[in-house]
């Protein structure tokens, strides 16, 4: 992580937003859908729902149509309804900042909740997604078999101080560089410490 300090101080989500419910919102519909396409549709959804009463009184065709280009756009269209709904039953309309909490809502999962906490409250925790359980599986700093193994790994090895901003620079990393398919190994400062790269350049 010394690397990532030194070189790339200013680490932050790609997801676009201006205060934490849509932050929320996009969160849910990055799911296995890329940060690209849903700064592509949040901006209008924002617009016409930008509270949580406002999402929580609408219906399914009101919302359908700003996130049908995004995956599994029926379950996160009924997911952010329901959600909002929730926020506004539960939680006076404001988004918790306790992740067992947050992961009561519809739609959020561990990762989601992880990423709130962190991003928003500066909570001390590691939002495992697809492309920090590859980069830290290939850096060796965990063997953990499901996401949330490998968050515990991780928050075992870095500073409290550092957990924020390290789940950024890892999934930047992946995104960038350390692909899934084609890593680009030859960009890549950290093949000293990659258990594959030997592997792919033997």
């Amino acid at each position: 992580m010394d690397w990532f300090s030194r070189n790339q101080p200013l680490a932050a989500t790609e997801l676009h937003y201006d205060n934490p419910f849509h932050l929320l919102i996009a969160v849910i519909l990055s799911a296995q859908c890329t940060d690209k396409r849903v700064n592509l549709v949040t901006p209008p959804l924002y617009q016409r729902f930008p509270t949580p009463e406002a999402l929580a009184s609408a219906s399914f065709d009101d919302v359908y149509p700003f996130v049908k280009s995004v995956s599994y756009p029926n379950a996160k269209t009924s997911h952010l309804i329901a959600m909002a709904q929730q926020l506004l039953a539960r939680f006076d309309g404001e988004v918790p900042s306790d992740i067992d909490a947050l992961m009561s809502l519809p739609g959020v999962g561990r990762k989601t909740a992880n990423v709130i906490a962190s991003v928003v409250y500066d909570k001390p925790v590691i939002a495992v997604d697809t492309h920090v359980f590859r980069v830290s599986h290939r850096l060796g700093l965990s063997d953990g078999k499901t996401p949330y193994a490998v968050q515990q790994d991780l928050e075992r090895h870095i500073p409290l101080e550092q957990r924020a901003i390290a789940h950024h620079w890892l999934i930047l990393h992946g995104r960038y560089i350390c692909t899934a398919r084609k890593p680009a190994c030859e960009r890549c400062p950290l093949t000293a410490w990659c258990r594959e790269y030997p592997l792919l350049h033997h």
